[in-house]
C-alpha cells in the first residue's frame, strides 16, 4: 500500500476527482469517511483543550469545574480540584467578585511520557456573585478534592430578595 492510496480523490490526468477509494462505490459511506476526516483534522489542533474565551487559564474551559447554589441567607460555591491540595488552593473575595486561583503541579518530571490527557499548570476562576455579602463570615472548606465557599449574604441582600406571586 503507498501513500497515494490513502489520498481519497485520484489525481489522475484526465480523471474527474472521486471521493471514492479503488472499489468502494456507496457514496454515503465514502461521505462519513470524509465527514470523520474532515472533524479530525478540526479537533486535532485543540489537543483536547478547548479554549476559554476570556479565560487566560491554561486548563480546559473554566477549569474549575464549579457549582454555584442559593438560599435566602446565602451562597455556595463549590468548585472540584482533583489532585490538588489545600495548600495549593487560594480562595479571594474582592467587592462581589469571588476568586479561585492556585497551581497543579506534575508529581514527577517525566521525560518518558508520550502522550498525557492530565492538566499542570496554574488557573485563576472568578465567579460575579450578584449580591454584597458579609465578608467576615464567609468560610472555605477543603476536603478530597472539593472546595465549598460558604458566602452569608448582607442583610439589605437578604431583604432584595422579593417574591413575586404567579397569576392563573
Amino acid at each position: 500500500m503507498s501513500v497515494r492510496d490513502l489520498i481519497p480523490w485520484g489525481r489522475g490526468g484526465d480523471q474527474l476527482p472521486s471521493l471514492y477509494r479503488e472499489g468502494d462505490r456507496n457514496p454515503f459511506v465514502s461521505l462519513h469517511r470524509e465527514m470523520n476526516r474532515l472533524l479530525d483534522d478540526v479537533f486535532r489542533g485543540f489537543d483536547g483543550r478547548f479554549p476559554s474565551f476570556g479565560s487566560p487559564s491554561t486548563f480546559n474551559g473554566g477549569w474549575p469545574s464549579v457549582e454555584i447554589s442559593e438560599t435566602d441567607k446565602e451562597l455556595r460555591v463549590t468548585a472540584e480540584m482533583p489532585g490538588l491540595e489545600q495548600k495549593d488552593v487560594e480562595v479571594l473575595l474582592d467587592n462581589d467578585v469571588l476568586t479561585l486561583r492556585g497551581e497543579k503541579r506534575s508529581e514527577a518530571e517525566d521525560t518518558q511520557k508520550q502522550f498525557s490527557e492530565r492538566h499542570y499548570g496554574r488557573f485563576e476562576r472568578r465567579i460575579h456573585l450578584g449580591h454584597e455579602v458579609e465578608a467576615g463570615k464567609v468560610d472555605a472548606q477543603f476536603r478530597n478534592g472539593v472546595l465549598i465557599v460558604t458566602l452569608p449574604k448582607t442583610a439589605k441582600a437578604q431583604s432584595q430578595v422579593k417574591r413575586i406571586a404567579i397569576k392563573g
